[in-house]
């Protein structure tokens, strides 16, 4: 009797160790998700015109020219976005560019909606919202779409983790601009710069610990 005991509690033992050590191996091979900002800027630091205008933006519009981002979106299964971007992306490109089933869409909006397809509309904080889906087991990232607000407030709590600038070739003299005051200092390291015929320069960034 003593010796079955011993034996089961053996067995048991061993299971537990390697219960651990799988859970261990899987939690070390998936690392966090990121929060990537991928956003075109004028030279003088807006987004946008008054009204939310982005016409700007069609004066580097090329032919077979996307500055990188198919790529991009390749690594990425989540956008979180402000609901202002995404009521005008639909209007101005129409609703498949995201409802397209390729990807869960969280729009932040203060007015509850109905959800579409992937498309979530989420009312509630969105600190909450990235930290949750930061928590999620992914092998893909988080692409946070803007606008203005949104950065803000992702900055502000320091959830950004990196940034994929391009700079337009116009200075727009006022709009809504990208970065507002009163997010805390972080340190940046430059992981690329590349230029292109239009004159759009594009500069990728990633936070790194002071």
């Amino acid at each position: 009797m003593a010796q079955t005991l011993s034996c089961s509690i053996t067995l048991f033992t061993e299971a537990l160790i390697i219960r651990f050590v799988c859970t261990f191996t899987r939690m070390k091979a998936t690392p966090s998700r990121k929060v990537f900002v991928y956003i075109a800027t004028s030279i003088d630091g807006f987004i946008a015109k008054p009204n939310n205008d982005l016409s700007f933006l069609k004066r580097v519009e090329k032919e077979g020219e996307d500055y990188g981002y198919t790529a991009f979106t390749d690594t990425i299964d989540t956008i979180v976005l402000g609901r202002k971007t995404y009521d005008w992306v639909v209007n101005e490109i129409g609703a498949a560019h995201y409802e397209n089933g390729q990807r869960d869409v969280y729009v932040c909006s203060r007015t509850p909606r109905a959800a579409s397809g992937r498309t979530t509309f989420y009312s509630g904080n969105p600190v909450d919202l990235i930290t949750e889906l930061k928590a999620k087991p992914s092998d893909k990232h988080i692409y946070c779409d803007g606008g203005a607000e949104l950065i803000h407030t992702l900055l502000q709590h320091e959830l950004i983790d990196e940034l994929i600038i391009s700079i337009i070739p116009v200075l727009l003299g006022n709009g809504v601009r990208l970065f507002k005051e009163g997010a805390p200092e972080q340190n940046l390291e430059l992981l690329s710069s590349k230029a292109f015929d239009t004159g759009l320069v594009q500069v990728h960034y990633k936070k790194v610990s002071a």
